[in-house]
């Protein structure tokens, strides 16, 4: 069984949609949660383009990394999806077999018109799907950091 951890700076946006998308596709078989290096709040845009996807999110809260490695938890991969930079700060996590890094764009740091924020955050959300998806259809095939 995969028990994944996705983490993100503040586990506002990537994260939550890894975790989300991980839940929905691996049907129970597999289980992931989120959290991130400094929890913040959670980006309405995400919001947003997760409701696109049948995902409600107005009620998620943001969770610390920190506070889930000081409780003990436990998982079989940890998974970054934010910079490299960033990623070095997480904790490492006892009996983890993988880390892996994926690298997507910060919704937070982007820029325009509502609707122009809004693609740019579909195309993250996207990206992140596809990505989480081949990952639970062929978890071996990913490089370890």
């Amino acid at each position: 069984m995969l028990k994944v951890l996705f983490v993100c700076v503040h586990n506002s946006a990537r994260s939550q949609m890894a975790e989300a998308f991980f839940n929905h596709y691996a049907q129970g078989s597999d289980c992931a949660e989120s959290a991130g290096i400094e929890p913040g709040k959670m980006n309405p845009y995400v919001v947003r383009a997760m409701a696109e996807k049948g995902f409600d999110f107005s009620e998620n809260q943001t969770k610390g990394v920190f506070a889930l490695y000081k409780e003990g938890r436990t998982y079989s991969h940890v998974i970054t999806v934010c910079d490299a930079q960033a990623a070095q700060r997480c904790p490492i996590f006892p009996g983890i077999s993988r880390i892996i890094m994926w690298s997507f764009p910060d919704p937070s740091t982007f820029v325009g018109a509502d609707d122009e924020i809004m693609e740019q955050v579909r195309v993250v959300r996207d990206t992140i799907e596809s990505k989480v998806k081949a990952f639970i259809a062929n978890p071996a095939k990913e490089n370890i950091s």
